[in-house]
C-alpha cells in the first residue's frame, strides 16, 4: 500500500459522498518463487516452517520434517535437485530487490540431505488394497516421480529399467562431482520404500515384450528419456576418437574412463557439453569447446559455464565444425573450423548462425566429443498402436497420453532438464488418479495469480543481509580431485540464518506489526499458531484506520 493519507481522500465530481472503507482483509498471495518453480512444491510455506517455528511452538526437528515434506510432496528427489537444479526460483525472489536473492537450492539441498541422515520416509497420500497396477518403463526422473506419485496413492507400482541401476540420465548423464552416486541412491531407496518394484537389466523388448507388460499392468507410463546422442554428419567423422558426450559420460559414470589425448574438442553449447569438457578436464586434458553462436545464447546453465571456465575450459565461440582431418590410418589429427557470423533471428529467437565463407581453418586435436542433441530410441516397442510421435519424439496431451492406453513423458516427449522431467511424471500421475476417480481432469496447472511484487512486501523496512552461497572450492582444486564432490553442503547455523532472509511474501509470517499498531483490538491470537496463521479478526471493532495495512511487511493484509 502506497502513502496515503486516510483522512483525506478526494473523490471525483461524480462520485458518491460516502465514507471509504479500509478494513483490513487477510488474503494471501502467490509468491514470486513459487511462480518461476514447480518442483520445490510451495516454498515460502516449507521455508517459513523453519524461520517460524518459534512461533509455531514446534522443534527444530519437527520444522526440518514438515519443511522436508512439503518439498517432497511435490519432489522426491530434493537432495539431488539441490545440487544440480538451474534454480530458476531463486532468480524471481524478491528479495533480489534488496540485496541477493534466497539460496533456494541451498536450502533445498540442506533439508533433503538431513532426510538422508535422519532416515525420513517419503510422505503418504493414502494405503488401500484393490487398485489398478501401474507400469513404468524407465527409471529415470520421470519415470520414478511418476511411479512415487502413484504409489504414495496406494496403487501396486512397477518400474522396469534396461540399467542394472535406477536413475536415469541423473545417474548416467551428471557426473559424480556434482551428484554423488550415494546421494541417489538414497533418494532412490526412499521411493522404493514405498513398495515400488525394480526390475532392472530388463530391457523391454529383448527381456520381456511390451504385450505382456499390457497383460500384467492396468495402465502404462512410458519415460525411457532421450540417451542416444545424435552424431554430426560432416566428413571422417565415422572413425576412432570422436565420441557422443552421452556415451562419454556414462562411460565416466560407471568408472571406464577413455584415453583422449592432451588435446580435446568438445562441440556444442548444451549442458551436456560442459558436463563432458569438464570430465575431460579431469582425465588430464586441455579443453575447448566449440559453439557456433554466442555466450548469451548457450543453451547451458549460465553457472556450468562459469565453472566450465575456471577450471581452464576455453570457448571458442562463433564457429563450426567442417570435416575432420585423418592420417592415412585413420588417426584423427586435426578438425577443420569455419567462422560463423550472427544472422536473423529463427525459431528460438535466437540468431542463425551462418557461414563465413573462406574463413576455415584448422585445429589440432587428439579427441573429439559431440554434444549436439539427444534422441529417444524406440527399439523393441513393437506394438505402441495409436502412438503419437513427431520428429523422433512421443507426442503428449496435457494429460499425458501419447497413444492408445498409453502415458508418457519425460525426455521421450522432447529434451529438458530433470527438473521438467520430474515435473511431467507428477502431473501426469495426478491426471491419471484423477480420472480412475471420477474426478474431472485438468490440464497441468499454471499460476493463476500474478506473484505478489517486491514493493509490495515494504523494501523499505528491511535490513540487508547478504545470502549463504555454496562452499567451492577454486577451479584448479575442483580439476585435482577428478570426480569427487567438490561442493560442501551448508551448515545448520548458515541455514537457520538463511531461512530467516525470507520475506514470507504475501503471507502472514508473525510478526506482530499489525496487532501492535491496531487501537481497536481487532487482531486475536489463534490457540493452535502455525506458519502463515497466527491471528483471527473481529472487524465489528475495526476503526477503518488502515494501520494495520501500512504496516504489514509481507502484503498480507489489504484494503477490503
Amino acid at each position: 500500500m502506497s502513502n496515503r493519507n486516510h483522512n483525506d481522500v478526494e473523490l471525483a465530481a461524480d462520485a458518491p459522498a460516502t465514507t471509504p472503507s479500509y478494513r483490513p482483509t487477510p488474503l494471501e498471495k502467490q509468491a514470486p518463487c513459487q511462480a518461476g518453480c514447480a518442483n520445490c512444491g510451495d516454498i515460502r510455506a516449507w521455508i517459513g516452517t523453519v524461520a517460524q517455528r518459534k512461533k509455531a511452538g514446534i522443534s527444530r526437528e519437527v520444522a526440518y520434517a514438515r519443511a522436508w515434506c512439503r518439498i517432497a510432496e511435490v519432489n522426491p528427489f530434493p537432495a539431488t535437485l539441490g545440487r544440480i537444479c538451474p534454480h530458476p526460483c531463486e532468480s524471481r525472489c524478491n528479495r533480489g530487490e534488496l540485496d541477493e536473492p534466497l539460496a533456494i537450492s541451498q536450502l533445498e539441498r540442506f533439508l533433503g540431505d538431513h532426510a538422508i541422515t535422519a532416515g525420513l520416509p517419503l510422505p503418504r497420500i493414502e494405503q488401500r488394497g484393490g487398485l489398478p497396477s501401474i507400469g513404468v518403463i524407465g527409471a529415470g526422473p520421470s519415470g520414478l516421480s511418476f511411479a512415487y506419485q502413484m504409489a504414495r496413492r496406494g496403487y501396486p507400482v512397477a518400474v522396469y529399467d534396461a540399467r542394472k541401476k535406477a536413475g536415469g540420465m541423473l545417474r548416467y548423464g551428471v557426473p559424480d562431482y556434482r551428484l554423488p552416486q550415494s546421494i541417489l541412491d538414497a533418494e532412490v531407496g526412499k521411493i522404493v520404500d514405498l513398495g515400488v518394484e525394480l526390475h532392472l537389466d530388463t530391457r523391454v523388448g529383448r527381456d520381456v515384450e511390451l504385450a505382456e507388460l499390457r497383460g500384467r499392468h492396468d495402465h502404462l507410463y512410458l519415460a525411457i528419456g532421450a540417451q542416444a546422442g545424435q552424431n554430426l554428419e560432416i566428413p571422417g567423422a565415422n572413425g576412432p576418437s570422436v565420441w557422443n558426450a552421452i556415451d562419454y559420460l556414462e562411460r565416466m559414470n560407471r568408472g571406464q574412463a577413455l584415453d583422449l589425448g592432451s588435446r580435446v574438442v568438445v562441440i556444442g553449447g548444451g549442458n551436456s557439453a560442459m558436463d563432458a569438457a569438464r570430465c575431460a578436464r579431469r582425465q588430464g586434458s586441455e579443453v575447448t569447446v566449440l559453439y557456433r553462436r554466442r555466450l548469451h545464447e548457450m543453451p547451458a546453465i549460465k553457472w556450468e559455464v562459469e565453472e566450465a571456465v575456471e577450471e581452464g575450459v576455453q570457448l571458442m565461440l562463433l564457429v563450426a565444425p567442417v570435416k575432420f582431418e585423418r592420417e592415412a590410418d585413420g588417426r584423427l589429427v586435426g578438425l577443420e573450423i569455419r567462422h560463423m557470423q550472427p544472422g536473423s533471428p529463427d525459431s528460438t529467437g535466437r540468431s542463425k548462425p551462418e557461414p563465413v565463407i573462406g574463413s576455415e581453418f584448422c585445429l589440432p586435436v587428439d579427441a573429439v566429443i559431440t554434444a549436439i542433441a539427444q534422441r529417444p530410441v524406440l527399439d523393441g516397442l513393437d506394438g505402441l498402436d495409436g502412438l503419437q510421435s513427431a520428429g523422433g519424439w512421443l507426442v503428449r496431451d496435457d494429460h499425458g497420453t501419447a497413444g492408445i492406453g498409453m502415458l508418457a513423458g519425460g525426455d521421450v516427449c522432447g529434451p529438458g532438464i530433470a527438473g521438467d522431467a520430474i515435473i511431467q511424471g507428477r502431473h501426469t500421475a495426478e491426471h491419471l488418479h484423477a480420472r480412475l476417480n471420477g474426478q474431472a481432469e485438468r490440464a497441468d496447472p499454471s499460476p493463476a495469480a500474478t506473484p505478489i511484487t517486491a514493493q509490495s512486501v515494504r523494501l523499505a523496512t528491511r535490513k540487508s543481509g547478504q545470502a549463504v552461497h555454496a562452499h567451492k572450492l577454486s577451479g584448479q582444486e575442483r580439476v585435482a580431485r577428478g570426480m569427487a564432490d567438490t561442493s560442501a553442503t551448508i551448515s545448520e547455523e548458515e541455514f537457520l540464518h538463511e531461512v530467516e532472509r525470507c520475506f514470507s511474501c504475501g503471507a502472514c509470517l508473525g510478526c506482530g506489526q499489525c496487532n501492535m499498531y491496531c487501537t481497536s483490538d481487532c487482531f486475536i491470537a489463534v490457540d493452535d499458531p502455525r506458519p502463515g496463521h497466527y491471528f483471527t479478526l473481529n472487524l465489528d471493532e475495526c476503526r477503518e484506520c488502515g494501520k494495520c495495512i501500512e504496516v504489514c511487511p509481507s502484503g498480507y493484509l489489504e484494503e477490503m
